[in-house]
């Protein structure tokens, strides 16, 4: 088993695979000949994983074909497709941490239940060597580093017979220097004959390491290009062409309603720190940035939601540094999370219920007539297709987040919204952030994360860009543009920007 296996062409004929009302894999056709290393690039939700699970047997297509030098092949298992001779090494390598290397080395070998484990160790060691990894056999997984988990999939994924080699977002989370060990490792595979494809959104990878670079974007398959790379060009693949931005509305210098001094936020993934930041009334703030990039964290500080780590988080001038969301709410802060359901609606309950639940009760009693009145005057303001006895989850998706838009109180200092228009038609975007405008002449200011660039730079007055940890300074969004903010995301263009200091 090992290298030097003989090299495999893939072709993928018209994939359509299907989640719900979701056409996340549109008709895909890619021919990726063996001895390449082939970039698939896209932003979050452009249906890249899908693919890939698709090619490596996590998931069926709904319909299309994959073919392995040219003959048709079904796929019904991972453990089908390294049979097949594909292999995938996921964002987080799929090992067992309390496990030896040499053990988790084994995972899918079907040597018989009593392998020999002194010849097995040989062939790790002389894999090891041949790509200059320094893996002890006997170390356990959870003292390696992430760098080091990659190396052993991927010694494992070669020696299990793989010829075609998937790595799904691989320099997440790991050093510069192992980043240029993985790349060498994979230009020598591919030397050997291996064929590599290479999912990611961060553009300078891509341009460094790849022969050709599909780009998907929504699903569908929107343009191939060879190298040598023109970033101007992938950018303008992965998020649709520049559009005029039409009249923008500029904020007046209100008070300030947030200020951040110094703060350090911190999750799982990464810590972000020294972040200081000064929002006005009437202010709009887009968060701009990869899914993961440190956005969700961010906001929900803001909102109270997150215990900061350092500095201090001003609400009106008060010091709310570790108070609960309550504290945050009372002081005219409000969060609409990106879930509607899960976390911004109750399934089950009436609209009226809702407003009625919204509101400062007044007694014991709720006053049935007022609420249907309420949820009335509610529904036609907000102009919610619905009605006053219709539960929420029957609502579409635009009409549930006009009913969230419905619900915040007044008056509001900070609206805190994750994806406000994600998955609406554009005349509900339009619609909900016409309201919005009406919250900032009212004195509210507004921060939202979005995916959708021409979003943040229609809406915003300023733009923060997130990237694997690091927090821009903020950026006059009627000055940057839609290649520019695409550039930053994919981590480019960081060097001749002041960045807020973090650390990832």
């Amino acid at each position: 088993m090992g290298v030097g296996n003989l090299p495999m062409n893939v072709e993928l004929k018209h994939i359509h695979k299907h989640f719900g009302k979701v056409h996340a894999n549109n008709d895909i056709v890619l021919n990726v000949p063996s001895g390449t290393i082939q970039g698939i690039l896209g932003e979050n939700g452009a249906g890249k994983s899908t693919l890939m699970k698709v090619l490596s047997g996590f998931i069926q297509a709904d319909s299309g074909e994959i073919l392995l030098d040219g003959h048709p092949v079904t796929i019904h298992s991972p453990a089908d497709a390294i049979q097949h001779g594909i292999g995938m090494l996921h964002q987080d390598p799929l090992d067992f941490p309390p496990m030896r290397a040499l053990d988790n080395f084994l995972l899918g070998h079907s040597g018989g239940l009593f392998p020999d484990r002194k010849a097995v160790a040989r062939d790790f060691k002389r894999l090891a060597a041949q790509f200059d990894f320094s893996l002890d056999p006997d170390s356990y997984v959870d003292s390696l580093t992430v760098g080091e988990r990659q190396q052993l999939e991927i010694l494992r994924l070669l020696w299990l017979g793989a010829r075609v080699l998937i790595l799904d977002e691989p320099t997440t989370g790991i050093s510069a220097i192992q980043k240029a060990k993985l790349f060498e490792t994979l230009r020598k595979l591919t030397a050997q004959g291996m064929t590599v494809i290479f999912v990611s959104h961060k553009l300078e990878d891509v341009e460094v390491l790849c022969h050709t670079v599909a780009v998907l974007r929504a699903g569908k398959l929107v343009g191939e290009v060879k190298a040598p790379f023109q970033t101007k060009k992938l950018v303008e693949l992965m998020f649709g062409k520049e559009i005029s931005l039409g009249a923008r509305q500029a904020a007046g210098p209100g008070r300030s309603v947030l200020e951040l001094r110094g703060v350090a936020i911190e999750d799982i993934r990464l810590r972000m720190s020294d972040i200081n930041l000064s929002v006005r009334g009437g202010e709009v703030i887009g968060l701009a940035g990869m899914e993961g990039s440190g956005q969700g964290p961010f906001i929900r500080a803001c909102a109270g939601l997150m215990r900061t780590v350092g500095g201090r988080v001003l609400v009106n001038d008060r010091d709310l540094t570790g108070k609960s969301y309550h504290a945050f709410k009372r002081n005219g802060v409000s969060f609409l999370p990106a879930s509607r359901l899960e976390e911004g609606l109750v399934p089950g309950l009436t609209l009226t219920e809702h407003f009625v639940l919204s509101e400062e009760t007044k007694g014991l009693f709720i006053d049935r007539e007022g609420g249907r009145k309420l949820a009335e005057d509610r529904i036609s303001s907000f102009n919610i297709r619905g009605t006053p006895l219709s539960t929420v989850e029957s609502l579409s998706g635009g009409n549930q987040q006009r009913a969230l838009l419905a619900l915040l109180q007044d008056p509001l200092s900070l609206i805190l919204l994750e994806h406000p228009t994600r998955g609406l038609d554009i005349e509900s975007t339009i619609y909900i952030w016409n309201k919005l405008k009406e919250r900032c002449k009212q004195g509210a200011a507004i921060i939202f994360i979005s995916s959708d660039l021409e979003e943040i730079l229609q809406y915003s007055d300023r733009v923060l860009v997130f990237f694997s940890g690091k927090v821009s300074s903020p950026l006059d969004a009627s000055k940057t543009t839609v290649e520019q903010l695409g550039n930053l995301i994919g981590g480019k263009g960081w060097e001749s920007l002041k960045t807020e200091k973090a650390h990832g």
